[in-house]
């Protein structure tokens, strides 16, 4: 592992593993705790070189805050980075990330608690509907301070991945607009909070706190936990939900909360009700220590994730397990199939990624259930229902040539995710619970080894008619197909950490949709 303190040493390194190499980045201010582990192990598992930036920035602090006092043990942040497997440590100095080592140059008047800043430099300011709110109202430039470092390290380390905790909502509802905003060509990957036994969110700032006020501060999760029952139970309004969760903080008196409010996960704007997805954000204090919990409340039916191996069943079983319960089954093969279609059906050239982008980027592709299990799901691209075109010889030849292609998945992820905005999908693939549904309410993880998916597939060759192939050799293939399957730089294979493994050696299809339906009503509650 490598530790850089200039942006020099930072971009010497970067530029020699940069292409055609994933980059993952994980932005932080040190005294690194296990939730900032596991958005490195995030990073880990989804990109070729994984970065971590430790730099406590002076931008973010307000006058009375902690920036001296804030906690600072580099030591200990490296032998935890290199425990993880991170690369390379970003860590500058603030006159590194600032340019204050001018001399003459004419620095702002600021407090004594913080270094100086010029008072000409470029920042980065978001949308006040986004800032003026929630932790914005006390810590006035915070957000602005957040989003011109977060921005000028983007810029630094020019990722394919970032990686934020959700702790901080609105951190991360800004930086994700910031970078829509800006074009910038990052992905931004919101990781789940990480929390103590007792429910308390993991912070860097929990060191401040004793053992007692510990074990206080946990009811700020039991009172999220409490109004999220009441969610469940059908209450959506603003008032019944806040109320449910004020009642619980009453009875710890010693947390002061600053504020409590519900609104919406991506544009901040405050809610008077749940319509499809609500935010209840809270932040409180004890003793001289600040501390910020949320819960994202979504009125959805569950989505059903189901990834693994290829010839593990997960298509059949899939389509089965989406008639079984009644939900969609998201075939995103055959929104694949569609845009294929229409780039043949427009004469554009398979070869020309730029053209093919801007058909995906402006395409329409539509989805609906069918009684048919042969045919699962009926497609219409553009209005146009093309459920059998899209399954001619001339598709199958170009469809895999497409899907490959970077802009052609990224367009159609995004209107996959907007499938999951009400729910009540069941989808397969390689990363569907990694990547498209990180937050699906079940997690499929199918499998099989190579020789009974070996034997599986020699089965269906036979039924095909096809010429016969020994089974060492189809075994071969496979081994080889999971290892492309799960190096490859665009959609690896990978096992969410939340996914539940099935192995299906010697099950049948309607034994692995039974245990499926099975889980989906026990894990969600859902009456059978």
């Amino acid at each position: 592992m490598r530790l850089f303190t200039t942006t020099a040493g930072l971009h010497c390194y970067l530029d020699l593993y940069r292409h055609p190499l994933k980059i993952g980045f994980v932005p932080t201010m040190g005294a690194l705790h296990a939730g900032h582990l596991s958005l490195i192990q995030h990073a880990r598992r989804d990109n070729d070189r994984v970065i971590v930036s430790i730099f406590v920035n002076p931008l973010q602090f307000g006058p009375t805050e902690d920036f001296q006092q804030y906690p600072r043990r580099l030591e200990q942040d490296w032998q935890l980075c290199e425990q993880a497997g991170v690369d390379a440590i970003f860590a500058p100095a603030p006159e590194e990330m600032y340019g204050m080592r001018n001399v003459g140059r004419t620095l702002a008047p600021v407090p004594d608690s913080q270094l100086p800043i010029p008072n000409d430099l470029t920042q980065v300011v978001p949308p006040e509907s986004m800032t003026s709110l929630l932790c914005g109202r006390s810590r006035p430039g915070h957000f602005q301070g957040v989003a011109t470092v977060v921005a000028k390290l983007l810029n630094l380390v020019q990722p394919t991945h970032a990686y934020f905790g959700e702790k901080d909502a609105q951190q991360l509802a800004i930086i994700r607009r910031l970078v829509a905003d800006l074009n910038l060509p990052v992905e931004i990957v919101g990781c789940p909070i990480v929390r103590e036994a007792s429910g308390l969110a993991l912070s860097s700032r929990n060191q401040y706190l004793s053992a007692e006020q510990k074990e206080q501060a946990s009811v700020l999760y039991r009172g999220l936990q409490q109004a999220q029952k009441k969610f469940k139970s059908g209450d959506r309004d603003r008032i019944v939900l806040i109320e449910a969760a004020q009642k619980e903080f009453a009875l710890v008196p010693e947390v002061q909360i600053e504020y409590i409010e519900l609104v919406h996960p991506t544009t901040l704007m405050r809610l008077e009700k749940v319509d499809e997805a609500g935010l209840l954000s809270i932040a409180a204090r004890l003793g001289t220590t600040r501390l910020i919990d949320n819960v994202t409340l979504r009125d959805r039916q569950p989505i059903l994730a189901i990834d693994g191996p290829a010839g593990a069943g997960k298509s059949t079983v899939a389509r089965t397990v989406a008639q079984s319960l009644g939900l969609l089954y998201l075939d995103t093969g055959a929104m694949y199939r569609a845009l294929t279609w229409l780039v043949l059906e427009s004469g554009t050239s398979v070869k020309d990624e730029p053209a093919i982008a801007e058909l995906a980027s402006g395409s329409q592709i539509q989805l609906s259930t069918s009684d048919d299990l042969q045919t699962p799901v009926r497609v219409w691209i553009h209005d146009r229902e093309v459920t059998q075109a899209i399954r001619s010889r001339e598709v199958t030849a170009q469809v895999s040539a497409i899907a490959a292609q970077p802009y052609v998945r990224r367009e159609l992820v995004k209107q996959q995710q907007r499938w999951g905005v009400k729910g009540g999908v069941v989808a397969e693939g390689r990363d569907i619970g990694t990547h498209v549904f990180p937050d699906a309410e079940l997690k499929i993880f199918l499998t099989a080894s190579a020789q009974a998916r070996a034997q599986r597939r020699q089965q269906d060759l036979k039924n095909q008619a096809q010429p016969e192939v020994s089974l060492e050799q189809l075994e071969r293939d496979i081994q080889e197909r999971d290892t492309r399957d799960s190096t490859r730089a665009l959609a690896p294979l990978r096992k969410a950490a939340d996914a539940i493994e099935i192995q299906t050696d010697g099950l049948s299809i309607a034994e692995v949709t039974a245990q499926i339906v099975s889980l989906y009503h026990q894990r969600l509650s859902v009456p059978v």
